[in-house]
């Protein structure tokens, strides 16, 4: 099991560890003040990837070798310039420019073991990047930005479109699968020389009904895939909970989900695909737990039926809303830490039996993830 793990929060970098005793409690922390929307404790070589964002000063990128005690300040993922002859693509919900330059870098993942030092990463306004170098240097991944169906992607909660998930297939580093807000969900099986629309099946209904079922123009909150059972997939997205059996070919909805359907975050267990957690809330402009109830749904079952875990959680109202990153489980599938938007963390021990808080006086929090050196 990880006894560590990393906060990306608004105001900085808190890392936990448990003791030998079984106590978690903060032990680092770093960039104190400036927001890290994303993270990635890499568990080939151990470095730590640390995302900051500084205003107009734009984002910026690090890597520690050695647990943080040294910082390599590495240069960010760069859009290469719109060709004069290259149409404007225009967001089709707001009417306005899709830029050609980097506002976020939304996800970080690692390739395979047999690539040892690559890594890929998800940007908005909706560009993929890879390295070869351990973030040294990048290069966009051209034969998804130049899709002729980048025009149907559109910003979510965001002002334009943006790659938050990248799932890379624990077998063939070359299969990797990305979900997009609002752009559906891509599948390349050469290593990101060819790509195919993979989120049939999944609904839209803020769409006009002609265009509710396009997988294009989905807006899946989350994407992740099921390490021990690859060909299983599950999303939160904004319509409600997906999950997919055959390899992403198709999604089906999850019916019935009590109190709500809607949320952000999503884990799956990396050894039984039939469990997974989730956070319900209130859709659209109010986000928020349904009747002010904070809780974790877990299935057992594929979906069939729920859990509501609370035990350990806010008993009386609790408006702590958990985003897309926030939710993460180990690789026993015991273990979860989940950090909300009011500034607490908690951690389980037991699948989301019970929950114990680790506080709930640190900033808000953007992502949470276990370093799973061994």
């Amino acid at each position: 099991m990880s006894n560590r793990f990393h906060l990306g929060t608004r105001k900085g970098l808190f890392t936990f560890e448990r003791s030998s005793t079984g106590k978690w409690a903060p032990t680092r922390e770093h960039f104190l003040g400036d927001p890290v929307p994303m993270l990635f404790p890499d568990a080939r070589d151990g470095n730590l990837y640390v995302v900051l964002e500084h205003g107009h000063f734009g984002t910026k990128l690090h890597r520690s070798e050695d647990e943080g005690a040294n910082w390599k300040e590495l240069d960010p993922p760069v859009y290469p310039p719109k060709p004069d002859d290259v149409p404007e693509t225009i967001d089709p919900f707001r009417n306005t420019p899709v830029p050609w330059s980097l506002e976020k870098i939304w996800a970080l993942e690692s390739a395979g073991d047999d690539q040892p030092g690559a890594l890929w990463c998800g940007t908005l306004p909706g560009g993929l990047f890879r390295s070869e170098d351990r973030g040294e240097s990048w290069e966009m991944v051209r034969s998804l930005w130049d899709r002729p169906e980048r025009a149907k992607w559109a910003g979510g909660g965001y002002d334009v479109p943006g790659i938050h998930s990248i799932c890379v297939h624990p077998n063939d580093s070359k299969d990797v699968i990305v979900a997009i807000s609002c752009g559906g969900v891509w599948r390349t099986r050469d290593g990101g020389e060819t790509w195919k629309q993979c989120a049939h099946g999944m609904f839209y209904d803020f769409n006009p009904e002609e265009r509710e079922m396009d997988p294009d123009s989905q807006d899946p909150h989350r994407v992740v895939r099921c390490e021990a059972a690859p060909d299983q997939l599950w999303s939160q997205h904004h319509c409600g909970i997906f999950r997919s059996t055959d390899d992403c070919t198709s999604w089906q909805y999850v019916e019935n989900v009590q109190p709500a359907g809607f949320g952000f975050a999503v884990a799956v267990h990396p050894k039984d695909p039939l469990t997974a957690w989730f956070v319900p809330a209130r859709k659209d402009e109010m986000r928020y737990p349904v009747d002010g109830k904070f809780l974790v749904n877990r299935t057992r079952d594929g979906g069939k039926t729920f859990v509501n875990c609370s035990n350990g959680l806010p008993e009386g109202k609790a408006y702590d809303l958990v985003y897309r990153h926030a939710l993460e489980v180990d690789e026993s599938g015991e273990r979860l830490v989940m950090g909300s938007t009011t500034g607490s963390v908690w951690i389980s021990e037991d699948g989301g039996d019970s929950w114990e808080i680790l506080g709930s006086h640190f900033p808000p929090v953007y992502c949470a993830r276990f370093d799973r050196r061994q």
